[in-house]
């Protein structure tokens, strides 16, 4: 078993993915190493150690967390391995599921949207607030759809 599960063979290419997709979708970087100057560990240790959250959930039916750096981590109050192969809808609250759906498939269309604001559920039903998110499709060189991400940068404790 890898020490560091976000820096494994599977992550590194979800985490090269997940910053090229942001690349297209709002044409800037979301972490200040580019892929042509640092190594994709270097990348992936960046993106997990970032300040803000990132999550990413696969194509799945009910899909299901592929990704959550050290920021979603903590604020949804889980281990790595309690929150990747969750389904991701349970990072929402019951009755907010439907919203979330419809900002999701809003998001696919358009494959980003910028400015989300919305509430969600950690671990042990405490409610936050996500505000300024932006979420993005997860698309290789090749069209191929991963699934989703989202980042934000700023939330409020309910």
């Amino acid at each position: 078993m890898i020490n560091e599960p976000w820096l494994s063979k599977n992550i590194l290419r979800v985490v090269e993915i997940l910053l090229s997709s942001y690349q297209r979708a709002f044409e800037e970087q979301l972490i200040s190493s580019p892929k042509f100057i640092g190594s994709k560990s270097q990348q992936a240790l960046e993106l997990f150690t970032l300040q803000q959250p990132v999550l990413a959930h696969n194509t799945a039916e009910d899909p299901c967390l592929i990704y959550a750096n050290t920021s979603a981590l903590k604020l949804w109050d889980r281990c790595w391995e309690e929150m990747i192969g969750m389904p991701s809808r349970l990072t929402a609250p019951k009755h907010k599921l439907k919203e979330r759906r419809d900002l999701l498939k809003k998001a696919s269309e358009n494959l980003s949207i910028k400015g989300y604001e919305g509430l969600r559920v950690d671990r042990k039903g405490g409610l936050f607030i996500i505000k300024n998110a932006r979420i993005w499709s997860l698309v290789d060189e090749k069209g191929f759809h991963y699934g989703q991400a989202a980042t934000f940068n700023n939330w409020e404790k309910i």
